[in-house]
């Protein structure tokens, strides 16, 4: 068996590894992707400007982008996980000292034609690192605690780096992603058990650190009829959208809601609420079933790498794509406090549109290298 995965690996050139990407997987990259230009088309009144066309342009390029990244052998994406780290860390100290601000947050880089959010990409370059930290490891070494702080540290960094931007949704969502790519490593229940009885002893303190705006986003979650004409404005509006789109929706840019201009924010946070009611609960949630189908297929791809950097990069990656859903689609129901996370492959963005594609590719390089053989490594 290991002299087939050897062969294999040198004998794959140009054409055998595009014929390895799962082209059933864009596919399903395509449809979301399609999905979010219908959807920014009816934003902007059935107009392709200002925001459908240039979605359709930037996932033409994310999907280059993202079959690039897939040709590129899985070996030289794990030798170069803490340099790729530290560039990321670099990334967030630009922010910090030279980004562009906007609604109170420092958190792009302006590069001219488009703005990048390094946050963004931290995640990614920390799900690389650290499966390059864990692949090797025994579940014995695993659970040393001293073999979790350096994990711990890197995690750690660019978190609080990310909450001093603000940006409090970013940094919880990096926190459960670290927290997954650990639990996947083997790190034991019990010591999430206790990571969880610490943050509940630190909430009332941390709540107290937060800026006024997310104490606002907070209790707006807990009583949105408290300001309906300001911080609650948001989620109402979203609530009323959504029921007022009943089985099967008022219709392709027919919505009263979105189109009347009483929905917030729809071509970015709230483009999901849209869709629902434009299409009703059978869009959404044949949507929902799209998103499903690109995480089962992304678990599938883990499952399928024989070596345990893969795994963990898959998993990883994949989860990164769930919380984005998860999140964006629990906030617009009022579930969540308001936050600013956009809903993959749909809401306008390019640098969350970029960044995603990165992903992806990532992982589908994991699909196309599932086979090598990783030094060190016991096969699968």
């Amino acid at each position: 068996m290991m002299q087939r995965t050897l062969t294999r690996d040198r004998g794959m050139g140009f054409g055998e590894k595009l014929a390895s990407v799962s082209w059933p997987f864009i596919v399903l990259l395509c449809l979301l992707a399609g999905t979010g230009y219908a959807m920014l088309y009816s934003a902007a009144g059935g107009s392709p400007e200002p925001w459908a066309f240039r979605h359709g342009l930037r996932f033409g390029f994310g999907v280059l982008l993202m079959l690039s990244i897939a040709l590129v052998d899985i070996r030289l994406i794990l030798k170069l996980a803490w340099p790729l780290y530290l560039l990321g860390i670099g990334l967030l100290v630009l922010v910090a000292l030279h980004g562009a601000v906007g609604k109170g947050a420092q958190r792009w880089l302006d590069l001219g034609p488009i703005q990048v959010q390094p946050s963004e990409l931290m995640k990614i370059f920390l799900v690389i690192a650290l499966a390059s930290w864990f692949h090797r490891a025994s579940i014995e070494r695993v659970g040393n605690p001293l073999f979790l702080i350096p994990p711990l540290i890197a995690v750690a960094v660019p978190v609080v780096m990310v909450l001093r931007q603000p940006n409090l949704g970013n940094a919880l969502i990096t926190c459960m992603l670290a927290g997954v790519m650990l639990f996947v490593a083997g790190v034991r229940l019990w010591k999430f058990a206790l990571v969880g009885g610490a943050v509940a002893v630190a909430a009332p303190i941390a709540y107290e650190s937060l800026h006024d705006y997310q104490k606002n986003r907070i209790l707006t979650f807990l009583n949105p009829e408290s300001d309906p004409l300001g911080t609650g404005y948001h989620i109402i509006q979203s609530k009323i959208a959504l029921g007022s789109g009943g089985m099967f929706g008022q219709g392709f840019v027919q919505g009263t809601q979105s189109q009347l201009n009483f929905l917030p924010e729809k071509q970015t946070d709230f483009i999901f609420t849209m869709l629902a009611e434009e299409f009703g609960f059978a869009g959404a949630a044949a949507l929902l079933g799209l998103n499903l189908l690109v995480v089962l297929n992304g678990l599938a791809m883990a499952f399928s790498c024989r070596h345990q950097f893969g795994r963990l990069v898959a998993v990883g990656i994949t989860t990164n794509f769930f919380l984005y859903v998860f999140v964006n689609i629990a906030m617009v129901m009022g579930a969540i406090p308001v936050g600013g996370v956009p809903l993959p492959l749909v809401s306008h963005g390019g640098s969350a549109m970029i960044t995603v594609m990165i992903g992806f590719g990532v992982l589908m390089s994991v699909h196309v290298h599932r086979d090598v053989e990783i030094e060190g490594e016991q096969q699968a």
